[in-house]
């Protein structure tokens, strides 16, 4: 806890540092500010039992970036095509990740990919689901979300 409760005081610190481009004259203000922010950000988002992975942080960047261009022409030459280009359907994804940070991780990202947005995330005590709405039912979704979900397991260290 003393460790999270550092490293975001600090992060806090560095940006009122650069929101007060650098003059020492608001730190008084600021010292107030950065204690009540870092008090904040623990009492809303608690630390949790996934630490981030920096090792795996540049393949999932990686990963989100590619698909997100190919995704976009994918899209683009779609949208080209006319409307008879376009199959909206909703697809249901079991997710195979644990509750919390992951699945939301998951669904923010995918709802980021061009062609997909998470309409609702469904976690019950033994499973979890992600309703989705895409542009066209034959896309290769399911497995895009596939290794998307193993980016973010490797990203967590935790299995999928």
């Amino acid at each position: 806890m003393i460790r999270v409760l550092w490293w975001r005081g600090l992060l806090f610190a560095c940006l009122w540092w650069i929101l007060a481009e650098g003059r020492l004259d608001g730190w008084l203000l600021g010292s107030i500010a950065v204690v009540a922010a870092t008090w904040a950000s623990v009492a809303l988002w608690p630390p949790a039992a996934h630490d981030v992975r920096l090792a795996a942080l540049p393949a999932f960047l990686a990963f989100f970036l590619t698909n997100s261009v190919r995704g976009g022409w994918q899209v683009a030459l779609m949208a080209l095509r006319g409307r008879g280009a376009l199959q909206p359907a909703f697809l249901e994804l079991p997710l195979n990740l644990p509750a919390g940070v992951p699945q939301v991780l998951m669904t923010n990202v995918l709802s980021l990919m061009p062609g997909t947005v998470g309409v609702e995330l469904v976690a019950e005590l033994t499973n979890a689901r992600l309703r989705l709405h895409v542009l066209h039912q034959d896309l290769p979704v399911v497995a895009e979300a596939r290794a998307l979900e193993q980016r973010i397991a490797a990203l967590f260290g935790v299995s999928a």
